[in-house]
């Protein structure tokens, strides 16, 4: 189930006896967590009816004895599990699982990594409550999932603004979330969320960025790459080597895969490569300009400059003089 759907159900006032969130994304846990805190207790309520316990501190006996108490004064009970990655005692909780309180809700956050479901305290959960994996955001989606947030707070995103977005923050996105909240304050709303929004606010340059080197790699700027390149040098907290390389590695992969794709318009490009059609649109530029034995050429030379940066077989020269060596053998 989407966390979208649990958070709709908890806030029309339809809540599970338990919750299992675990997965590698925290963010929907969290999102899932706060919605069950807003909706499930009224303010007045929580002193006496809202425990939160601590995996690394806690065992099975002190979890059943919070779940199975009985509210005062209130509906309901609410027990919040943190950090139930390091509980040790989450089998031992079986008997609970199986016949939990009715007037308790139990929300176990388990974070960073999936649990065994095939265990049979998770059958249990599944039967009395619900298990929600929370998984991360595929690379190729995470454009369309920030259009997708900024979106729900009132605004609107320009394409290279949403790709500015996900080169520079990855798919951490509590990360994203934070800078978008800071937008929030500052951009009145309705407002499309541009370039020169993400460098006046969140300070990511709209001009020298991993997203700009690529588009004068693929245009075969020289002029304007090296620029680029030498402000990473000089800004080292701007980008790292290491995300200039594995940016470039998928790049020239995409470029790659358009010379053997059938359908080579821009829709099927992008369909093809799961990138917004106006990035199908400049890879199918540079793909005229890089021919698959360049191609094959290149993807050599960033495995050699990967291993250098590493320190193999580079003794003297700093990230910033091998990122400069390497932009000059990619485009001559």
């Amino acid at each position: 189930m989407d966390h979208k759907l649990i958070i709709r159900d908890i806030e029309n006032g339809k809540f599970e006896k338990i919750y299992f969130l675990h997965g590698e994304e925290p963010l929907f846990m969290d999102m899932i967590t706060a919605a069950i805190i807003q909706h499930g207790l009224e303010e007045h309520e929580r002193d006496f009816n809202q425990t939160i316990i601590y995996g690394k501190e806690a065992d099975a006996l002190s979890v059943i004895s919070e779940a199975k108490g009985y509210p005062m004064m209130s509906q309901r009970r609410l027990v919040i599990l943190k950090e139930a990655q390091d509980f040790k005692g989450m089998e031992d909780l079986i008997s609970y699982f199986e016949s939990p309180n009715d007037q308790t809700v139990l929300v176990i956050n388990h974070k960073y990594k999936t649990y065994d479901t095939r265990k049979k305290s998770m059958k249990a959960v599944a039967k009395n409550g619900l298990v929600f994996k929370s998984e991360k955001i595929k690379e190729y989606r995470l454009p369309d999932w920030i259009k997708e947030h900024v979106v729900s707070k009132g605004y609107s995103i320009s394409g290279k603004a949403t790709m500015l977005l996900a080169e520079f923050l990855g798919n951490d996105l509590s990360r994203i979330v934070n800078e978008v909240d800071k937008l929030e304050i500052l951009v009145e709303k309705g407002t499309t969320i541009n370039e020169v929004h993400i460098e006046e606010n969140i300070g990511i340059s709209k001009d020298y960025n991993v997203f700009e080197l690529i588009n004068a790699v693929g245009a075969r700027n020289i002029e304007k790459a090296n620029r680029i390149v030498d402000y990473f040098d000089h800004n080292p907290k701007a980008t790292s080597i290491n995300v200039v390389i594995s940016n470039l590695f998928n790049y020239y992969s995409r470029l790659m895969r358009i010379h053997f794709l059938q359908n080579k318009s821009r829709e099927g490009i992008a369909a093809a490569l799961k990138v917004p059609p106006f990035v199908a649109g400049e890879l199918v530029t540079s793909s005229k300009i890089y021919h698959p034995k360049k191609i094959a050429a290149n993807i050599a030379v960033l495995h050699e400059y990967d291993l250098k940066s590493k320190g193999v077989g580079n003794s003297s020269f700093t990230h910033g003089e091998l990122m400069k060596e390497l932009i000059f053998r990619l485009m001559h």
